[in-house]
């Protein structure tokens, strides 16, 4: 019994993507910002598979899409990666700095801006915010999930 426990603990952390899996699971889904001055904002979380989680934001105005961005989360050893890629420009990757049950952090300061990214709940809603490291300058997103 013991041995099988040992050998059960043993599978469980030598399988990391699994366990990374279920952080970010409250990020799955299709979300939507309410219009603000014509403009909404759409983005669409996948579930993590093989570590990888994929993502895209969409920004529409009057009904014509403006931003489109693609955008992945994958893992760098035990701490997550967030990667966009606006409007089909080079990808970016900003580092998670820290973490809780409904919430991530990423930042790059040798960005220009955004230096800072962060998701997490409040309720049924999805936030997202971007701002310089230290806060500054923050653009914030309040999200209803459409599906």
């Amino acid at each position: 019994m013991r041995k099988g426990l040992i050998l059960g603990l043993a599978l469980a952390l030598a399988l990391p993507a699994s366990a990374q899996e279920a952080p970010f699971g409250w990020l799955v889904g299709d979300w939507k910002t309410d219009a603000v001055d014509g403009k909404v904002t759409a983005e669409h979380w996948g579930p993590m598979q093989a570590g990888k989680m994929t993502g895209s934001s969409v920004t529409t105005s009057d009904g014509k899409t403006g931003e489109s961005e693609a955008e992945w989360i994958s893992f760098d050893g035990a701490a997550a990666v967030f990667t966009a890629s606006p409007d089909g420009a080079p990808p970016v990757d900003f580092r998670e700095v820290s973490r809780g049950p409904t919430e991530i952090v990423f930042e790059n300061a040798a960005h220009d801006y955004p230096q800072r990214i962060r998701y997490w709940r409040e309720g049924e809603l999805l936030m997202g915010e971007i701002s310089m490291k230290d806060g500054s300058q923050p653009m914030r997103w309040r999200y209803r999930r459409v599906k």
